[in-house]
């Protein structure tokens, strides 16, 4: 039987209610476009991290990783194309001045701007449906013209006139150019030949108009990328096998076939050769989650040209020189979080009872495993339920619960996604002597409860933690 996908609703109430994720500055009022990981986001925000660099990195022969600067020179944006063309379509409602993107607006009466639209090509569309649309604050129809509205943010870093219009620094909008400028670098210093890769994890930053569906589309916001190099003639082939390699991963995660599909670009940018998405069935439909896209040698030929510094490859076997040609693939961390709680979660009926349960895999889970003594007014089991989480926490994340009956505690821990909850009680302490150092070792999903020696539970949860 097919499970349903949650609603958004559910998914917000969830990760507020049980620390996942928090509105920045909420107690100011929240800011817009911005989220803060809780307690236990931050622990699953680290376990994706971790599975997506074990899959690109660590299992890789020929990818290395890499951290760069936020901070870049003004000239790598110009560069990139990014200042003279990064941008979306903003619209403004004349009543109430509420700032919208236009093609959002046009997509959400079922009419499709391609983003790589002239703004006179999406004004024209914009004015054929005005009549359709409607200001999502006000519902009034007035709108301005549409304008093209950059979206890289600015700083005013190093400016000591606070002027600016002089020389901006940006928040990078992306990460992938950090591994553009420090190709030469990686080049020159490790041992890597053609074909290698660049992996990288970090923060990218975008003036979005209008934030929205939740942790979907940030201001600020996370990017797991790799940049593959290879001969201009192996561009495709390669593009190939990295899609497979990509789809795989997801599999490889716990998601399900249905829930994934296919994208491919209609409108290619014009260095590109072939750009497709792995969209997820969230709950507001299939949108992208991780793009595989073969870039050509665009990259690398603008900053060899804007720098001056020689970016091209010398082949040593056929004497022959080149710039490489790019593969890339690219995915959010909060876009991989949203899809993740939305492919666990699940409801049931247990034990007579319905309850909430994120059905997390064991490496993903932000708890490994729940520790509880039968009774927290009772000081020997109590002790006895602190040695074994100190054994425990040796080896996983794990967490010592003693507050409320065994039963809320078990519901409070499938809702944050525990697989294993290890319960101390008497027989534990030998009031039975041949269970004496046993615990009852109880599994998330199933419910069902066995009893075990301390020791093959701690192995049993850690082996079954690994990424």
């Amino acid at each position: 039987m097919k499970k349903e996908t949650p609603t958004l609703e559910t998914i917000v109430s969830l990760a507020k209610r049980r620390g996942f994720i928090y509105p920045s500055s909420e107690i100011y009022g929240g800011f817009p476009g911005v989220y803060d990981f809780g307690p236990y986001g931050t622990e699953l925000a680290g376990n994706i991290r971790r599975a997506w660099w074990k899959a690109m990195v660590q299992e890789e022969a020929n990818i290395v990783g890499l951290d760069s600067a936020i901070f870049t020179s003004p000239k790598v944006w110009e560069a990139s194309g990014h200042v003279s063309g990064f941008s979306d379509p903003l619209v403004e409602c004349k009543a109430c001045n509420t700032r919208s993107r236009a093609d959002h607006l046009l997509e959400g009466i079922g009419v499709f701007a391609d983003e790589k639209m002239s703004i006179e090509e999406i004004n024209a569309l914009f004015d054929i449906n005005r009549k359709g649309l409607t200001c999502p604050n006000c519902d009034k129809k007035d709108f301005t013209e549409v304008r093209r509205f950059n979206l890289l943010v600015q700083s005013n870093l190093g400016n000591f006139a606070n002027d600016w219009t002089k020389e901006p620094t940006y928040l990078r909008g992306e990460t992938c150019q950090g591994i553009y400028i420090n190709f030469k670098n990686v080049l020159d210093t490790v041992r890597v030949k053609i074909p290698f890769g660049i992996a990288q994890i970090g923060k990218a930053f975008r003036n979005e108009i209008a934030p929205r569906q939740y942790i979907f589309r940030k201001r600020e916001f996370e990017q797991m990328e790799m940049q593959m190099f290879v001969r201009p003639d192996e561009e495709m082939t390669t593009y190939e096998a990295w899609r497979e390699k990509r789809w795989k991963f997801y599999l490889d995660l716990g998601f399900s076939p249905e829930n994934l599909q296919w994208h491919e670009h209609e409108n290619l940018v014009f260095y590109a050769k072939a750009a497709w998405d792995i969209e997820y069935r969230f709950p507001f439909g299939f949108k992208e989650l991780e793009g595989v896209h073969a870039r050509g040698d665009y990259d690398l030929t603008q900053h060899q040209k804007h720098s001056g510094t020689e970016l091209s490859y010398l082949d040593e076997a056929t004497s022959t020189k080149f710039v490489p040609h790019v593969v890339e693939t690219s995915v959010g961390v909060d876009r991989l979080f949203l899809a993740v709680l939305t492919e666990f979660y699940d409801e049931d009926e247990l034990g007579g009872e319905k309850r909430s349960v994120l059905r997390l895999p064991a490496n993903l889970a932000p708890i490994k495993a729940a520790v509880f003594p039968l009774l927290k007014n009772k000081p020997e089991l109590v002790a006895k339920a602190e040695e074994v989480f100190s054994l425990l926490k040796k080896h996983v994340m794990c967490e010592f619960d003693d507050n409320g009956n065994i039963g809320k505690r078990y519901r409070r821990q499938d809702e944050i996604g525990t697989p294993f909850c290890v319960t101390i009680d008497f027989d534990t302490l030998g009031e039975t002597p041949e269970l004496a150092d046993t615990v009852t070792l109880r599994h998330r999903d199933t419910g069902e409860q066995e009893r075990l020696p301390i020791a093959e539970v701690i192995e049993r949860i850690r082996a079954a933690s690994v990424y």
